[in-house]
């Protein structure tokens, strides 16, 4: 096998990393300590063709391949075991059109990246909520944030995607080109091929009002109950979450609250503090805050504020949900489960409405655009001895809920879940999702994934 390596790195402009090497270790690692995956190869790729090399190379060896990007997926689907790891972290270039208000953004860069390109001309797109996440399995999945209210999805800004297929061949997806394709990108994740660069659409986003709000625990069910009845009428430039959490110990916090389990909200308001503040001052009257540190930020500023709090190499175990409605039952089993296991784990409620529901269920892959919010519960510490505290608390918490919610769930925060959860995802999309596989990928190459099997 050495000399087909020797030659397959005569190929590549990147770098071809082997178990033998020392950096092999920090190549492997993801966002996830809970994953300890161990590929045979990693080739960090520099350009399309290296990508196509790696394609090659994998079938030449009968090798099974994964494909990262920022390597924060929950399952550690960047990765395989005793297979072929082709990393896309290396392709960083960004091209801003400012006037046309595009971005082309290469798939190794990560959203705090993005961020800083096209905030230098008061724009941005709909991202996640940490800087860190790699824009490939983000959007592929379909893409959240505090914008999605006002600005949708991020597939909903998606212009075109380039793509280097199983074949090897790289076709530019649009819903001009390879029409059919460009539908399942948007959602389905990636089972298609290997995305290297994006085109997004952007918006005029510069500062925001944004910041954490938080209740005493005890303040749960009627602050919840006021949110699920206030959010669908408030603005669109309102992209505020409920979250369940642990008062962090660091600043901004006061440390007499530190530690403190909570429930509350995490602001973020597209306009000025004038407009803001008699919408604040709803929530203020319906309990009393035991803490709020809103106020004017760069846009850049809300988008990192939860990076510290999750760094990469903790435990993490997810669990989601798409949710519809939040009924009086769902709400006393999220009081029931409110005392979070460890420090940093917690449970967020993403508004999806607003633009989402002005997109057609069946216009994307994304099949759920009448839910309301996307739900996950995220088990996290940095100990390994808590795997399993994490891992059942997240597990007892989302089976106590799901009966009252829709069948599937946002993929990227599902961990590796079966072929039911991911056909209840998609819903009435996945025949036709399974078409386009067929299509594109018919041997299922691209399987390491929130897989979808091409139609037979």
């Amino acid at each position: 096998m050495e000399p087909t390596i020797k030659e397959l790195k005569h190929k590549i402009e990147g770098n071809v990393i082997l178990p033998i090497d020392d950096n092999y270790d920090e190549a492997r690692k993801i966002h996830n300590a809970m994953i300890d995956k161990r590929p045979s190869i990693i080739i960090k790729c520099r350009n399309n063709n290296d990508v196509i090399q790696a394609i090659n190379y994998a079938k030449e060896n009968s090798l099974e391949i994964s494909i990262r990007s920022g390597g924060h997926n929950g399952p550690g689907l960047a990765l395989c075991n005793n297979g072929l790891v082709i990393d896309l972290s290396c392709m960083k270039e960004i091209k801003v059109n400012a006037k046309a208000q595009t971005a082309k953004v290469q798939s190794g860069c990560t959203w705090g990246e993005v961020d800083a390109a096209t905030q230098k001309y008061g724009l941005a797109t709909v991202s996640g909520i940490i800087s860190t996440t790699g824009v490939g399995g983000l959007t592929l999945g379909g893409g959240h944030g505090y914008l999605t209210r006002k600005y949708g999805l991020t597939i909903d800004n998606l212009l075109e995607a380039e793509v280097v297929l199983a074949n090897g061949h790289i076709v530019k997806a649009s819903k001009e080109q390879h029409p059919d394709l460009f539908w399942a990108l948007r959602g389905g994740g990636g089972n298609f091929g290997v995305v290297t660069s994006f085109t997004y659409k952007l918006h005029p986003v510069d500062s925001v009002i944004a910041g954490p709000m938080f209740w005493t625990i005890d303040k749960l069910e009627p602050t919840l109950k006021w949110y699920r009845e206030w959010l669908p009428n408030a603005p669109e430039e309102i992209g505020t979450f409920y979250l369940i959490a642990e008062v962090p110990s660091a600043d901004p916090f006061p440390e007499a609250i530190r530690g403190e389990k909570v429930c509350g909200l995490m602001w973020s308001f597209i306009g000025t503090e004038q407009a803001f503040n008699p919408i604040i001052q709803e929530a203020r009257n319906i309990a009393e805050p035991l803490f709020e540190f809103t106020g004017p930020i760069p846009y850049t500023t809300l988008q990192s504020m939860f990076d510290g709090l999750y760094p990469k190499g903790h435990q993490q175990y997810w669990k989601g949900d798409f949710v519809h409605e939040l009924s009086d039952k769902a709400i006393h089993e999220h009081l029931n489960f409110s005392q979070v296991p460890t420090s940093q784990s917690c449970m967020h409620l993403y508004p999806i409405d607003g633009a989402v529901h002005r997109v057609g269920k069946n216009e994307t892959a994304w099949n759920m655009r009448d839910a309301n919010w996307s739900m996950v519960i995220f088990g996290v510490d940095p100990d390994p001895a808590n795997k399993e505290k994490i891992t059942d608390w997240a597990r007892a918490y989302w089976e106590a809920l799901h009966p009252f919610h829709q069948n599937g769930a946002y993929v990227n925060f599902m961990m590796e879940e079966g072929e039911n959860r991911v056909k209840a995802t998609y819903g009435d999309n996945y025949d036709r999702l399974q078409k386009v596989k067929a299509t594109y990928d018919p041997d299922n190459f691209f399987h390491v994934n929130q897989n979808i099997k091409p139609k037979e």
